[in-house]
């Protein structure tokens, strides 16, 4: 594997807050991801539990962000929101395909491949490793504002206010340069 590109991840732009602790059967920190979460393999959404979060959370969101995307602006491949409070982990798949496991009042915001679902990770042939930055925010209210049309920025921005805790999990994924 190459070296990793440094660009910034989403929220190192907004105010510091506490972090928690989230984990996954899926996702290794630093680890290559599994190819279930591929685009071309599996495209299905990773296991993720979560605790220690602030006892006033109302409710979760989760995203999952590639900062090396080469866009100038990263590329986002999962926006849920609206995850209520009693839940704590989501299974394998609840985010794609039938959305098995998906809680009910969850919320899809697209994400940049125009779709309502996680999409998994599909970077170019020969750029390097890419990051994949899981993310659950801790949030301060039941319902965050969005709906499902909003794009990732407009999720973000809402996160950016209402975000009481954070908790990461970093895999990494490339593709060789094709011969």
């Amino acid at each position: 594997m190459t070296e990793l590109k440094r660009r910034p991840l989403p929220h190192d732009f907004h105010p510091p807050v506490p972090s928690f602790a989230v984990t996954s059967e899926d996702v290794r920190e630093g680890a290559t991801l599994k190819g279930d979460q591929v685009q071309a393999e599996g495209n299905t959404s990773p296991q993720l539990r979560w605790s220690g979060f602030p006892p006033e959370t109302r409710s979760f969101a989760v995203t999952c962000f590639d900062p090396d995307a080469p866009t100038g602006s990263g590329f986002w491949h999962w926006v849920l929101f609206d995850i209520p409070a009693s839940v704590t982990e989501l299974p394998a798949g609840a985010g794609s395909g039938g959305f098995d496991g998906l809680p009910g009042g969850a919320v899809h915001a697209r994400n940049d491949y125009g779709t309502k679902e996680f999409g998994g990770a599909a970077p170019p042939p020969g750029d390097g490793p890419h990051r994949y930055v899981f993310t659950v925010y801790a949030v301060d209210r039941e319902k965050l504002g969005p709906d499902s049309d909003a794009s990732p920025a407009v999720v973000g921005f809402n996160l950016r206010f209402h975000a009481l805790a954070r908790a990461q999990l970093i895999g990494v994924y490339e593709v060789p340069a094709e011969s």
